[in-house]
């Protein structure tokens, strides 16, 4: 008695259930959810307009330390130019001006790569995750290091003459190298990414797998990986692997409504 009211309340629950009576959903529309086309990270010409930005301003530092700050010999002329305004205030303002650019970049650039994360690109977010946020700490320190060349200026002018220029301008200096290097590097990755156009990293290593020769696969630690690391790429992996289910069941769920319908 007790297995036929079993059977009866499941064929109801099948027959009443209306994606089941729908149509299936084709094979071609499953694998067009399914796979993803390459989206390319589109950071790399941020780098060349922050980078672009930096150097224009070093420049207009250097000619104004030279023309305005050093020398008095152009006083009317650099007066003229930066329409009465001191040069030394000019030199500060673009420097915030240009960390401001800076922390837009930051922000922008953190922005697509958690976009690049939530697409399974988890081996290069993690290659690129402290080298993309170098440029802001290095505007960070330089700033710092700026504020206390100029609070203690007249101190230091009075050892050596214009000792506290000299050593701003190193730092403003040290500042492009350091930056340039780094956006440099971090943009080789990005086009190396961008060129390949690789799958994301659970379709990469199920092709690695099915291409190999060998009739098993590895579990656990492998040589040269901490426990960090290892339990670091499991959650990304984890947290990848629940979103893709998620969005992969709601995307089904619609085209199914839209056969039944159609």
């Amino acid at each position: 008695m007790f297995s036929n009211n079993t059977n009866v309340d499941f064929t109801q629950s099948t027959d009443d259930d209306p994606l089941i009576d729908g149509p299936l959903v084709s094979q071609d529309a499953l694998e067009s959810v399914i796979k993803r086309e390459f989206q390319k990270l589109p950071t790399h010409w941020a780098v060349s307009v922050i980078s672009f930005l930096h150097v224009v301003y070093v420049v207009i530092c250097i000619v104004i330390t030279v023309f305005c700050w050093i020398s008095d010999e152009h006083t009317p002329e650099c007066t003229a130019a930066l329409q009465g305004i001191d040069s030394k205030t000019v030199i500060l303002l673009g420097k915030f001006a240009l960390w401001v650019m800076v922390f837009i970049y930051d922000r922008f650039v953190q922005h697509h790569h958690s976009a690049v994360r939530r697409r399974g690109y988890l081996d290069f977010y993690r290659l690129t995750r402290e080298i993309k946020n170098l440029p802001l700490l290095i505007h960070s320190a330089g700033n710092a290091l700026t504020l206390i060349v100029i609070a203690s200026s007249s101190l230091l002018d009075a050892n050596v003459k214009n000792l506290s220029v000299y050593l701003l301008l190193a730092i403003i200096c040290l500042e492009l190298l350091l930056s340039v290097i780094c956006l440099l590097k971090y943009a080789v990755h990005v086009v190396k990414f961008n060129s390949k156009k690789p799958h994301p990293d659970v379709t990469e290593e199920e092709r690695s797998h099915g291409c190999s020769s060998e009739g098993h696969t590895e579990t656990g630690f492998r040589d040269g990986s901490s426990l960090e690391d290892v339990v670091e790429k499991q959650a990304d992996l984890i947290d990848y692997l629940k979103q893709h289910n998620s969005v992969l069941s709601r995307r089904i769920l619609t085209l199914t409504a839209q056969q039944i319908r159609g």
